[in-house]
């Protein structure tokens, strides 16, 4: 996992973003978060060009970036912090995630397809034209997530949750929702068709909306 190093500006709760050795690499070390960092756009910088040089990332701490019109196809992401991101025009098929955090997070525009994604947390999230279709995403929490107009299509959602969640014109077609949480949602033009709803965990709002 990611270090809980906290930003050293005074009264911060913050997470402080990752630190970099000179030779690029990820060290150990005090540092500030992305809003107090002396230099953000250097240390923006150094997130990015380490993102794009590694195909494996493992504990690093991005909290409060933007990723804009950048392609993470085949990256792997284990144990790292995107919380309180912005994700905007991402071309990133077969993107993996282990036991990383995108809560808060905003999702706009971005292709996701074929993603492997295992105990991740959505927990927050808002996820416009967002394009999940045909991907493993399992064990993951999407408590507390807006999806507008997106597409879950074809993929294997095992025992993820989406409770308190908020899905307007959002597709789950043929899908494997089984242990699958639909608690205390709100739901408009959501389409099931050819998923295996029955073995998905409704509360009685739920049974009553499907």
């Amino acid at each position: 996992m990611f270090q809980q190093n906290k930003c050293q500006q005074d009264g911060c709760e913050k997470m402080a973003l990752t630190v970099f050795n000179y030779y690029g690499e990820i060290a150990e070390g005090k540092n500030f978060c992305l809003e107090h960092s002396p230099n953000p756009e250097k240390a923006k910088e150094e997130i990015y060009n380490y993102i794009n040089q590694h195909k494996k990332i493992i504990g690093l701490n991005a909290s409060g970036l933007t990723f804009e019109n950048i392609d993470l196809t085949d990256k792997r992401f284990y144990g790292c912090n995107f919380q309180h991101c912005k994700f905007v025009n991402l071309q990133s098929t077969k993107f993996r995630s282990r036991m990383s955090m995108f809560d808060y997070s905003i999702f706009a525009d971005c292709n996701m397809l074929e993603c492997n994604m295992q105990f991740t947390s959505f927990g927050g999230c808002i996820f416009s034209h967002i394009l999940f279709t045909g991907s493993n995403i399992i064990h993951d929490n999407f408590c507390g997530a807006q999806a507008y107009q997106s597409s879950f299509d074809d993929s294997d959602l095992y025992n993820s949750r989406f409770v308190h969640a908020k899905l307007v014109d959002t597709s789950f077609r043929n899908c494997n929702i089984k242990n699958t949480m639909f608690v205390n949602i709100e739901k408009e033009n959501v389409l099931f068709k050819s998923s295996n709803l029955r073995e998905a965990i409704l509360d009685e709002q739920g049974k009553e909306l499907f």
